[in-house]
Order: structure tokens, then sequence, then C-alpha cells
């Protein structure tokens, strides 16, 4: 290249995951929430195994047909697992029993007390929303616009369902994150202060024109 001549740029391609690409979107949903799958399963690496039987499983939260990637430099850099919030209970209730069939039977009462816990932690969102429910950047790629790429296909998604609105959460120390959200149109809506086992969270609503 030429002293003086820009370095060429792409654009994040932001498209369906395909069957191959299960270990790289397990990894990103992972990191999304690494503490809390950690806990609920029993470590990384069984989180990260169920997180890929969950992605060849449909009508899971998990589940290949909630995901979409943003692919940069033909890597899979960044992931979003998303849906109408009417899904998010059945859905949530088949990633439980997914990870269920695949823990030895002493880790039920923890999981099963974990997911109770989070599910009255977490804030509600509208009934009437595409929920976003897991969205993360691999740490090499961040700042080149994968997220907010994948914030604009969740508005798409919420106005072909005819949903007037996207809904998210993440936990209140996510400075980083809270001001993606902000930065891309969400207002702060509702406040979930820490407990003894849970960090506090944050829940986040844009309407959709």
């Amino acid at each position: 290249m030429r002293a003086g001549a820009s370095r060429p740029t792409s654009e994040p391609l932001v498209r369906r995951p395909q069957r191959d690409e299960a270990a790289a979107v397990a990894s990103l949903l992972h990191a999304s929430a690494a503490g809390m799958y950690d806990r609920f399963t029993g470590g990384r690496d069984r989180a990260l195994r169920t997180l890929e039987r969950a992605f060849h499983e449909p009508g899971n939260s998990a589940g290949a047909d909630t995901v979409w990637v943003a692919v940069l430099d033909g890597r899979v850099a960044a992931a979003m697992a998303a849906f109408p919030v009417d899904e998010a209970l059945a859905r949530s209730r088949a990633f439980l029993r997914l990870a269920l069939r695949a823990a030895p039977f002493w880790r039920w009462p923890g999981a099963l007390r974990l997911y109770w816990l989070g599910g009255r932690a977490s804030p509600s969102p509208p009934p009437a929303a595409f929920y976003i429910d897991a969205l993360a950047t691999d740490a090499a790629y961040r700042r080149r616009g994968l997220a907010r790429a994948l914030l604009d296909e969740a508005e798409r998604q919420a106005r072909t369902r005819g949903l007037p609105a996207v809904a998210l959460d993440t936990t209140l120390d996510n400075k980083p994150a809270r001001s993606l959200y902000v930065n891309a149109g969400f207002d702060e809506v509702a406040y979930r202060p820490a407990t003894r086992t849970l960090p506090g969270f944050v829940a986040l609503v844009k309407p959709v024109e």
C-alpha cells in the first residue's frame, strides 16, 4: 500500500448462523453472562457444551433459531440471541430442561434455585417487545460496529413482527454496555438492586418507529 493511502475497511455482515458455527456462537453467548452460565451449569467447560447442544435444539433461549451473528474479516465476531417476549418463558424453560439433562442430578437443586432467583431478579420486559436475551462481541473486534449492527437487526426483526419496541437488560455495573445501549437510543426504564447471590440489573427499552 502506498504512503498516504487509506487501509481498506469492511462492514459487518449480519446473518443467521450456520450449523458448523455452533462452537463460535456458544463461546460468544457464554461471554455475555459467563458467571451466570458457569454457576448454572457447574463450570465453563460444561457451560460451553450446554450452549453448543442448545444451539442444535430449536425452541430454547440459545437455539440457532434465536441467533444472529455479525461476521467480519470472515470470522463470526459477535452474536445475538433474541426473540419476542411472549416466547421468553417457554424458551427459558426449554433451556433449563436441556441443561438439567446434561447435569449430574446432585446439581439440579442449585440450578433450579438459580433459575428461580434469576427470573425474580431480572426486570420484566414489556410484553409486546422483541427481547435481546444475549449479545456479545469478541474482544478482538470490539469498537468496530458489530454490536450496533446486531442492535439494528433486532429493530428490523421487531418491525417485521409488528412489535413496537426492542428490550434488553444488563448488569448495573456493566458501564460499557449501558453506554452502548443508551447511545443506540435505548432508555433505562427499571433497576433491580444486587442481592447476596446475584448482581443488580437494569432494563432498557427502545421504541421502534
